[in-house]
């Protein structure tokens, strides 16, 4: 593992922009290099200029991840320790369960809402909030659309009920080092904000984070901007902001545009990329002469399995444990990551030649790949939705009716009665600051009983607090919230 990789860490950022995937090949292949007379300074306005055109494409990325609500009481199950503690103190409350939350990027792509950002600002995430300006309170909730982790990109789509501005995309094969760029992002969550720099290095291989070489720029890029878009000064996405390097100033990655359209219209038909897959497990260092010799390789370039996966397409090829991969399609493998490369880049469902070394004999044969386990996981997996009833009066949270899917869901204590569930908490809220959590059961509100979610907003009141009686795991509490400054009705 590269002494690089140690140093990398995803920050959050955000990236292009498509026209109903519809590109003009004529313009995203012209060359965007900025035709100057050297020693002439630069227009003083290039870069507000810049700020104008693609900040109101940008938007702040809000996730969390809802906790599964705790079951046992704190300490080991069924700990005699704590069962003897709870005779003499009584039971001991759990403490309030808060939603994991995020922040990214992204960038509007498509008039209609499609938004372009990195799969590592969503993955895991339950519930995703868009803002499309820091003035603007308006939050759209997202649907996921689709994401791949080998490119680190995912499309998600609001519906404002009205069109929005949407990025350009320019190209990301004519970029030239030293070309001046600007990068867009929501940094540290502050909101947008634009650097300049310029293209320090093209093609700067980093397999450890993603699949595609990536543009090497020292625009400041900070946690936060991931999935935002790096943009030259014709005001174009040529690429999508995703890492820095932790230890370092002044180097930052961005994935590239023009590899980023590859992979946009299978997220949005398919919700994946389809990866190769053949079902081995492999030997993921290089192979010494010595150990070459032991083996009776005569050398040392190439990938020896370790293990076949049972019903994997290895195994219905014929392959066995120790054979020597040096050849795919017609391709020198030079190492294990070669190869797992190869294979998931490879399509689904063809027939490829594999050339191996078994007990000292080159050999052919044929492997029929089949789709990644984790893809068809993923492509099969129901999108988590959480509709319910928003808490009136900016009290900060969304209430439910209880159901066995939530009860699984959460891993609920059942009630004697089917009371609301607590499914969404603004982290900076009423509710959140008097210790309300996902997945609590609100049994009354102001001391009147609730049975239904319309019910809890029937009873909460204005301008006063509001006094909760709920039951988180084995235990009753009451939770007061104060009334919310924001809140004027």
């Amino acid at each position: 593992m590269s002494q690089l990789f140690k140093s990398i860490v995803l920050a959050l950022v955000l990236t292009t922009s498509i026209s109903n995937f519809k590109i003009d090949e004529a313009s995203a292949a012209s060359d965007n290099s900025q035709k100057m007379n050297l020693g002439e300074p630069l227009p003083a306005n290039m870069f507000i200029e810049l700020a104008k055109i693609i900040n109101p494409t940008v938007v702040n990325i809000s996730t969390s991840i809802l906790p599964q609500q705790r079951q046992m009481r704190r300490g080991y199950p069924q700990d005699p320790f704590f069962d003897m503690f709870e005779q003499f103190m009584g039971p001991q409350m759990q403490a309030p369960l808060r939603p994991q939350q995020g922040l990214g990027t992204g960038f509007i792509i498509r008039s209609d809402g499609l938004i372009l950002t990195n799969n590592h600002v969503v993955e895991n995430a339950d519930i995703i909030k868009i803002q499309l300006s820091e003035n603007d309170r308006a939050l759209y909730t997202a649907e996921l659309i689709g994401r791949d982790k080998r490119s680190d990109l995912a499309l998600i789509k609001i519906d404002a009920k009205k069109p929005l501005p949407a990025a350009k995309f320019g190209s990301s094969k004519s970029l030239q080092v030293g070309e001046w760029v600007a990068a867009f992002g929501n940094p540290l969550g502050l909101g947008h904000t634009t650097s300049k720099g310029i293209i320090s290095a093209i093609g700067r291989e980093i397999g450890e984070l993603n699949r595609f070489p990536f543009i090497q720029t020292d625009a400041s890029i900070n946690p936060g901007n991931s999935g935002g878009p790096l943009v030259n000064l014709k005001g174009e996405v040529v690429g999508v902001n995703t890492a820095i390097a932790a230890n370092s100033q002044g180097i930052g990655f961005a994935i590239p545009i023009d590899e980023a359209k590859t992979v946009i219209a299978s997220l949005e038909k398919e919700g994946v990329v389809k990866h190769g897959f053949i079902g081995v497990n492999m030997y993921p260092y290089p192979i010494n002469p010595q150990a070459a010799q032991e083996m009776g390789l005569p050398r040392t370039n190439g990938m020896l399995i370790v293990g076949v996966i049972e019903g994997s397409p290895a195994e219905k090829a014929g392959f066995k444990e120790y054979d020597f991969i040096i050849k795919f399609n017609g391709q020198d493998v030079d190492s294990a990551k070669d190869f797992s490369n190869m294979i998931a880049d490879a399509d689904v469902g063809k027939t490829y030649k594999i050339e191996y070394i078994r007990d000292g004999k080159t050999r052919t044969t044929n492997v029929i790949l089949e789709e990644s386990p984790d893809d068809k996981k993923q492509s099969s997996a129901k999108k988590k939705t959480y509709r319910g009833q928003r808490a009136p009066f900016d009290l900060g949270f969304t209430v439910t009716n209880f159901s066995q899917e939530l009860e699984k869901e959460f891993g609920l204590s059942r009630p004697r009665k089917a009371y609301p569930v607590v499914i969404d908490v603004d982290y900076d809220g009423p509710a959140a600051k008097a210790g309300l959590g996902v997945g609590d059961i609100i049994i009354d509100v102001n001391r009147k009983e609730v049975t239904k979610d319309t019910d809890v907003l029937k009873q909460l009141k204005n301008n006063q607090i509001n006094s909760l009686r709920i039951l988180r795991g084995e235990y009753l509490t009451l939770i007061y919230i104060n009334p919310s400054k924001k809140s004027s009705k």
